[in-house]
């Protein structure tokens, strides 16, 4: 459920405590600011960026040999 926090005087939020809890934010956790459009995203900064992305969209690569995937890519480079 949404939750609505006030920019204070000094420009600070505070986090919600249910999406703290969510997300296990604590104490001293950096957090990644990124600026859309019409928002702003706050995201938990990885502590390993590696182990973050390890198996995003493996579904888009389901039944693809990356051997023939790769070299079908690089002789098209040679047009």
């Amino acid at each position: 459920m949404p939750s609505t926090v006030t920019v204070s005087s000094k420009n600070q939020i505070v986090i919600p405590r249910e999406a703290r809890e969510r997300l296990h934010i604590g104490p001293g956790e950096k957090l990644l600011v990124l600026c859309k459009e019409d928002r702003i995203v706050l995201l938990p900064k990885p502590a390993d960026y590696v182990a973050r992305m390890s198996g995003l969209h493996k579904e888009i690569w389901e039944g693809v040999e990356t051997e023939d995937y790769l070299a079908t890519e690089r002789e098209s480079w040679k047009r």
